[in-house]
């Protein structure tokens, strides 16, 4: 088995492998490459955002900075929108439905190491060779989601269609579809309802409605 089949496996894998490595540092440089671009550079961004990630739907924009760990583990949905310093290790796979809106400095992380210190320094193969290893664990954030600026998504966490995430939040546990959620660790503080709406708040709409 690869290593990059044993990160999608949720086994332990070595980080340090060439193959990984190449892929890593492939990334890398695309995402710098990204980040040193205009806004207004749309033909070049969008070359090489189909460089970078395995999907980038239709309408969807990053600010820049960006930084992909290995970029072809991410798929990322329609319309989206993702506000500066978007960072995604993505060891293991991290997928983005359509129509999300990312503050500043969100981090989606999927690696997760060891605890004991020992253990994070070397474990050994079968034939007693020493490795640096760690696992990896799938992040999946459903469609019209909202996070605010500095929210962390860590390992293994699913974020349901139509939450909001409050800004500073991390997120270590899954949350639910249709929740205002925020917190460290994150909570769900209630559920997102039909009472929320704007039309609710006519002096902030000054004049515009959310329907026809």
């Amino acid at each position: 088995m690869s290593e990059e089949a044993k990160i999608f496996a949720g086994v332990l894998f070595s980080p340090g492998d060439p193959e990984l490595k190449a892929i890593k540092l492939r990334s890398h440089k695309l995402s710098a490459e990204y980040s040193r671009t205009n806004e207004d550079d749309v033909e070049v961004r969008q070359h090489l955002t189909k460089l970078i990630l395995a999907e980038f739907g239709e309408g969807s924009f990053m600010q820049g900075p960006i930084f992909f760990h290995y970029g072809r583990h991410t798929r990322i949905g329609k319309r989206c929108f993702f506000n500066y310093n978007l960072t995604v290790q993505d060891d293991a796979p991290v997928s983005i439905g359509d129509d999300c809106n990312f503050g500043p400095n969100v981090t989606i992380v999927t690696p997760v190491h060891p605890l004991l210190p020992n253990e994070r320094r070397v474990m050994y193969d079968q034939a007693g060779n020493p490795k640096h290893l760690c696992y990896a664990k799938p992040v999946n954030i459903g469609k019209d989601c909202w996070l605010g600026a500095n929210v962390v998504v860590c390992p293994g966490v699913s974020i349901g269609d139509n939450c909001v995430i409050g800004a500073g939040s991390v997120v270590t546990r899954d949350i639910p579809a249709n929740s205002l959620a925020a917190g460290v660790p994150c909570k769900v503080i209630r559920e997102i309802s039909d009472a929320d709406s704007m039309v609710n708040k006519p002096e902030i709409c000054a004049g515009y409605r959310p329907t026809i």
